[in-house]
């Protein structure tokens, strides 16, 4: 008798009623929101960046601000496509300072500070051993990680001219 006085006391009584709706309600958008994530855009893919060299004046312009969106970062001279890390590297991100610059002496002094990046070309030979070590690791890294695109040029250094039959490792072969 005590189970048949609970279910009319449960559905019968409004206020009850409406919390048990509400309870279902609720266990329903957790079963269904455990199921279903919101699956973002795609985000366009660009085509693949010619191989080019470049000024410190010309990598600003790939800060991700541009119109298509391109991030390139320099790394001990050699220039890297970091698009696909945009989140990382893009403006707003935790390494947006690093867009559109060489980062060798930030990534050097594991600084995010702005005076780590110089308005001109920077040889970086004020930094210690320990230093250039950690910017040929970092080098490595980018390498595995992102595509080449070319090198960061010196004060009066001319462009390599790529050509298709060319690759950039084949060049880099030649500069070493």
């Amino acid at each position: 008798m005590a189970v048949e006085e609970l279910l009319r006391e449960l559905f019968f009584n409004p206020l009850n009623l409406a919390l048990l709706s509400v309870c279902c309600f609720l266990l329903y958008k957790i079963v269904k929101g455990s199921r279903e994530k919101p699956v973002p855009p795609p985000q366009p893919q660009l085509k693949p960046m010619k191989k080019r060299d470049f000024r410190l004046e010309e990598l600003k312009d790939y800060s991700g601000q541009g119109e298509e969106g391109r991030v390139l970062v320099a790394v001990n001279g050699k220039v890297f496509d970091v698009t696909r890390g945009k989140k990382f590297y893009g403006p707003g991100g935790p390494y947006g300072v690093f867009a559109g610059h060489d980062a060798s002496r930030a990534l050097a002094t594991f600084s995010l500070e702005k005076d780590a990046f110089k308005e001109e070309y920077d040889d970086l030979s004020d930094l210690n051993g320990e230093q250039m070590e950690s910017v040929r690791e970092w080098e490595m890294q980018f390498t595995e990680k992102y595509d080449y695109v070319g090198k960061l040029l010196k004060p009066g250094e001319d462009p390599t001219d790529y050509s298709d039959e060319e690759s950039a490792t084949d060049t880099e072969k030649k500069d070493n």
